[in-house]
């Protein structure tokens, strides 16, 4: 199931997600803002933290997120922000991938 918010298309991946798990998040990013993703969600987000990167996680071939000692999080969402990926995990973490294929986390909550 996909649901439209804000001119980005927020495709489910598992399942059981809902688009309420995406909480704000779909606010955060408009796609008339010319700004990348990390940037708006600083923008927008400041109050809760900004945009801060979190680093050693791990990319699992499924698209799934693991830290070391940790199980992994599963993908709940994904999404395009023109040329950027955006992809939503469970316990609110949040990667955004750039097309050279480099990528950041960030906790969203």
């Amino acid at each position: 199931m996909a649901h439209w918010f804000n001119g980005i298309i927020w495709e489910q991946v598992h399942p059981q997600a809902t688009f309420e798990m995406l909480g704000y998040i779909p606010t955060f990013l408009d796609v008339d803002n010319p700004l990348l993703a990390a940037q708006q969600i600083d923008r927008n987000y400041g109050h809760g933290g900004g945009w801060t990167p979190f680093d050693g996680f791990i990319l699992l071939d499924d698209l799934n997120l693991k830290y070391p000692g940790d199980p992994p999080n599963r993908l709940l969402f994904k999404a395009h922000l023109r040329d950027e990926k955006l992809f939503f995990y469970e316990h609110s973490w949040f990667r955004i991938e750039q097309p050279d294929g480099t990528w950041q986390v960030c906790r969203l909550d």
